[in-house]
């Protein structure tokens, strides 16, 4: 008797299983809405969530076909974005500049070139290219091979005027200038990869082989341009890593301290330099000197007079591949270099001051309120930035109307996308959500925004702006569920 019991039970519940299966996707979105509305549902997350005590949280979602407003909290108040400040920064860019905008680097000269010879000073002028890698360095080394040219009677000169000689944005703190995504603003600069990580070198350091070594460090590029000061060493594996990095400020002298346990994965750290404009010449000479090319004057910074002539001009990628790694890898340096670009282009200062003045004018005639903004830079990483999540949501609907607007889309994280280039910081978030939006973090502050579709097939734009949170990794979690409300909509 028990045993018949025990089938039946096994029966009915293999019953009750392809029942379910077979509810239709509407009725399971309906199930949904009846634990409450997505209002209801929101407002309860707001409230009862620990980790949102003391906390300001902005929140405003909208219908992406009319830009009706569908939910806010908080929604006029105005909040620091942290990177969602790209968003605007992005807008601007292609609408100012244009989504097959490049920027340009030169090499000219005010000599003339006499067989093997070029008799004069030879310029490299940079004009805000932040995609500049080892590999360019050597192309400008082989149009000059390839002009047989062979030695320069004459100086090396690195030109970074198309800007001006403010390296770093306003309210920079210090503890973040060491870093990639404090690294000093230049027009003359490079990137280790194709990250495009401009003004910044990258360090692997991989455990040596026992406890007690040095672990081993790879600078990359390969430059004499900083100085390693190894003074870590490789503990027990059964020892958490503890390793510091540190820049010494006005100095490429870069010390690691504490430990790497044995056999743990490399490690990689992103450290910007001090004097990017030094950097990339170092980088030329670098590449000259592999080609065979001598020179018998100096290497400095100077300008390029207006009669030099010109050997050879690269073009970057246009803009809006550059918005890929701007928006997706969340490239701080790239935010500041449009912010000047657009001051350069228009006002003709390469400044932060023109460049925000022409980014909030254009802002204000996409729609904007430009009274309640507060801009100071155009990477996000101020404290001092303030942004009301609706003014966020309506950005987000006004640009869908633009020529532009699959450029600027096709730059956002990709929630579990396959890749940094895809996913960017949303690859291992949100994966059974259709959701294409910008990440922000500072301290105390994290941000998402961007565009996402229901379970049931409607178009939403949303913009949650949490603020003054204790911690703002684990309020990440906070966000994804808010997210997920929000897509359970029918």
């Amino acid at each position: 008797m028990t045993l018949k019991r025990n089938v039946s039970r096994v029966w009915m519940l293999l019953l009750i299983f392809c029942l379910a299966a077979s509810v239709p996707e509407e009725m399971r979105v309906h199930a949904i809405e009846e634990r409450g509305t997505m209002k209801q549902r929101l407002d309860n997350e707001l409230e009862t969530e620990p980790l949102l005590n003391g906390a300001l949280v902005g929140m405003s979602v909208r219908d992406a076909k009319s830009g009706e407003l569908l939910y806010e909290n908080l929604g006029d108040t105005r909040l620091r974005p942290a990177s969602n400040m790209k968003l605007l920064t992005a807008a601007a860019a292609l609408e100012v500049l244009g989504e097959d905008y490049t920027f340009s680097t030169e090499i000219k000269t005010d000599g003339a070139k006499k067989g093997a010879k070029l008799e004069g000073n030879l310029y490299l002028i940079g004009k805000g290219d932040p995609t500049l890698t080892p590999k360019d360095f050597t192309r400008f080394a082989e149009q000059l091979q390839g002009l047989g040219v062979t030695h320069i009677k004459g100086d090396l000169i690195g030109d970074d005027t198309w800007y001006d000689n403010v390296r770093l944005s306003p309210d920079l703190i210090w503890s973040d200038e060491s870093f990639h995504y404090g690294a000093q603003i230049s027009a003359l600069t490079a990137s280790p990869d194709e990250d495009y990580d401009a003004g910044s070198v990258t360090l692997q350091i991989t455990a040596g082989a026992e406890p007690g070594e040095k672990p081993i460090i790879t600078v990359s590029p390969n430059t004499n341009y900083v100085t390693i000061h190894n003074r870590a060493e490789t503990s027990s594996k059964k020892v958490e890593e503890d390793l510091t990095v540190e820049r010494e400020h006005g100095s490429n002298e870069i010390t690691l301290t504490g430990t790497v346990p044995a056999g743990a994965e490399t490690v990689k750290e992103f450290m910007a330099v001090w004097d990017p404009t030094s950097y990339a010449m170092t980088l030329f000479q670098d590449a000259l000197q592999a080609k065979g090319i001598t020179w018998s004057g100096e290497v400095m910074i100077g300008k390029a007079p207006n009669e030099s002539s010109l050997l050879y001009q690269h073009s970057s990628i246009p803009l809006k591949e550059l918005l890929v790694p701007f928006m997706k890898l969340s490239n701080n340096v790239h935010g500041e270099v449009l912010i000047k670009e657009m001051g350069k282009h228009v006002q003709k200062e390469g400044s932060w001051e023109k460049g925000l003045e022409v980014m909030q004018e254009k802002l204000e005639k996409l729609g904007l309120n430009r009274s309640t903004l507060l801009i100071r830079d155009g990477s996000g990483i101020s404290h001092v930035n303030l942004i009301p999540a609706n003014e966020l949501s309506k950005l987000l609907f006004i640009v869908q109307d633009k020529k532009w607007f699959p450029a600027f889309k096709n730059a956002l994280p990709v929630a579990g996308g396959t890749g940094k280039m895809v996913g960017g910081t949303l690859r291992n978030r949100l994966g059974d959500v259709q959701v294409e939006a910008k990440t922000g973090t500072i301290f105390g502050v994290t941000t998402l925004s961007g565009y996402l579709q229901t379970l049931s097939g409607e178009n939403y734009i949303f913009s949650i702006m949490i603020n003054n949170v204790l911690d703002e990794e684990a309020a990440k979690d906070v966000e994804d569920r808010l997210v997920r409300i929000i897509a359970e909509r029918p």
